[in-house]
């Protein structure tokens, strides 16, 4: 009886997929998108959408902000957690940051005390802002067993209402050059770049990243191996807090100005940006290279809907499907598996 072989063009695709980099279908993905908004950019305004310096270079400080912040809560959500907190924790660590930014210009400074500071000072107050949030994040939700979601819920609440009973609604203005010249030119995109490969080679090649994986395959498993489960997610938590702190003090920089209603659905854009560059709300599964390229993706479609004049009301429908969208298609990966 003779054995069936598989046909030659199929295990050469299976080899050549076996070599592919595990993120060139995303990759592949983003590069669609990119030439269908081209195509309709000539279709419907005869103009191209990728030849625009000005438009590339907006939706690259986009990608920064989000991207920095999904760095932190793609290692949450390798765990199996979740952290609503992040557009909250922007707008207090914002505000924190610029009323310590201020100069002798302001006619009305929060601390008229304490203009014209080094711009280190309210740099390091909005990131220590922001690694206190993740603090308390992970100890509630390693201390007391309340779940990730209510957790981070209560904090994205909390963290809103003290920016906004920080600032009495009132924007903070008058920064110094200083402290704004972390949000100029390419400088949002370098902080980014330099905080991707910092966690990329972490969760790559360290303990902590190899730490956080077994946490979020196998919670139990970890801890019967010895991993002291407590205290790497508060690690998680305090890393994602911290980088939402320093995507407020950016954020800040860029607009020279703290307003407590900055990072309004910034959390959601950067789950999904965590979530389409392959990361498994399942736990156990996720990429900062993914989260990157998700980050892109989402620049990528709110710009070409600007330029192809959809509306901005409709965009967000549209951003909600894709959202829904991507986790469909994980829970359909996590099936297949079992």
């Amino acid at each position: 009886m003779t054995t069936q072989q598989p046909a030659p063009s199929a295990s050469v695709f299976s080899s050549l997929k076996g070599k592919l980099p595990k993120d060139t279908g995303i990759f592949i993905v983003m590069v669609g998108i990119a030439l269908i908004f081209e195509a309709f950019g000539w279709y419907v305004r005869d103009q191209s959408f990728l030849m625009n310096p000005n438009r590339l270079v907006l939706i690259v400080l986009q990608v920064a902000i989000i991207g920095i912040i999904a760095v932190g809560v793609t290692q949450v959500i390798i765990t199996t957690g979740i952290d609503l907190s992040s557009g909250s924790v922007i707008a207090l660590t914002a505000v924190v940051a610029a009323s310590l930014a201020q100069t002798s210009d302001s006619l009305t400074p929060m601390y008229p005390s304490l203009v014209n500071l080094p711009a280190v000072v309210p740099i390091v107050a909005g990131v220590g802002v922001g690694f206190l949030a993740g603090v308390i994040n992970g100890v509630l939700i390693t201390r007391t067993g309340i779940p990730p979601f209510i957790a981070t819920l209560g904090m994205m609440v909390s963290a809103r209402g003290l920016a906004q009973y920080y600032t009495q609604g009132n924007p903070i203005s008058f920064l110094s050059d200083g402290f704004t010249s972390i949000g100029q030119g390419a400088m949002p995109v370098i902080i980014f770049l330099v905080v991707a490969v910092i966690f990329h080679i972490a969760l790559k090649h360290t303990r902590y990243g190899k730490y956080v994986y077994a946490i979020g395959g196998n919670m139990t498993s970890a801890k019967v191996s010895g991993i002291n489960v407590n205290k790497y997610l508060i690690i998680v938590y305090t890393i994602a807090g911290g980088l939402s702190g320093l995507a407020g003090v950016v954020l800040a920089a860029r607009v020279s100005s703290g307003q407590s209603s900055m990072g309004m659905s910034y959390e959601l854009d950067a789950i999904a940006a965590a979530v389409i560059g392959g990361s498994s709300l399942m736990g156990g599964v996720g990429r900062i290279t993914g989260t990157l390229i998700g980050a892109v993706i989402l620049g990528l479609i709110k710009s070409g809907f600007t330029f192809v004049g959809v509306d901005a009301y409709v965009q967000d429908i549209i951003k909600g499907i894709i959202i829904v969208a991507a986790v469909s298609i994980d829970m359909y990966r996590n099936r297949k598996k079992r």
